[in-house]
């Protein structure tokens, strides 16, 4: 499966077929994919991606990002690109 950013049209392309995403969720995954194999807190993505501080922000990164797996992985139930690594956080996988 090969999952393709393209950061000037703000997309996302499952194996060649685009996928409609939020700006949220565009942010979230291109801030990920900047960073692959790092893990990052709730917190720190909604700082990433929100430019706010967070205030009880982990439900709310964990709709989108199931948002996200939804519309690029295979089977979001066992995602090969954005994984949580349990009690830290979510990484991107290339």
């Amino acid at each position: 499966m090969e999952l393709v950013l393209n950061e000037s049209r703000k997309s996302v392309s499952v194996n060649g077929k685009e996928q409609n995403l939020t700006p949220k969720e565009f942010g979230i995954l291109a801030f990920l994919m900047h960073n692959p194999g790092v893990v990052y807190s709730s917190e720190e993505i909604y700082r990433n991606t929100w430019h706010m501080e967070p205030f009880d922000c982990k439900g709310l990164i964990s709709v989108h990002v199931r948002h996200i797996r939804e519309k690029i992985e295979a089977d979001p139930r066992h995602p090969q690109y954005l994984l949580l690594k349990w009690g830290y956080g979510y990484c991107y996988r290339a």
